[in-house]
């Protein structure tokens, strides 16, 4: 598979595009909830109805629905065109791969999935890992190449 030059965007190593970018990040998670909560609204109505059409068998996905909204709005979102959440966008963050390449919908979820567990293990030690990276970056952007930027600087 080749790649086009114009398509290959590497994040930048100007120090200014990473300041300030962990505590933007707690606001755009807060932000972004807040939205996913929202949205799990009428995708509850969704399933209500889903589950009366099926006699029951439906109503099986109320355990798993928060997570998809979320693992849904964030493929959408992270993986689009944007490179970010509304939440990040509101917050003036983006996204980025380090090998270069533009954020797609399986990475994004990947990337969800892996914050989600290491969030569940270490909670609230998580932030405490961006205070000692490079560039700020938490244990999932490590673990899949990605770092958090300023939008105004990438």
């Amino acid at each position: 598979m080749t790649m086009h030059n114009e398509e290959l965007r590497l994040p930048s190593n100007d120090w200014r595009a990473y300041q300030g970018v962990l505590s933007r990040r707690v606001f755009a998670f807060i932000l972004d909830y807040v939205i996913i909560a929202l949205l799990w609204i009428p995708a509850a109505v969704v399933v209500f109805f889903l589950g009366i059409l099926t006699l029951g068998l439906g109503f099986l996905l109320y355990p798993v629905l928060f997570a998809l909204v979320a693992m849904l709005y964030f493929g959408v979102t992270v993986g689009g065109r944007e490179q970010a959440s509304p939440g990040m966008r509101m917050m003036g963050l983006a996204i980025a791969r380090t090998d270069g390449r533009p954020m797609d919908f399986l990475t994004a979820i990947v990337h969800l999935v892996i914050f989600w567990i290491a969030n569940a293990l270490l909670t609230p030690l998580i932030l405490l890992i961006g205070l000692f990276t490079d560039r700020s970056r938490l244990l999932h952007d490590l673990l899949i190449g990605t770092v958090t930027v300023r939008r105004d600087t990438y």
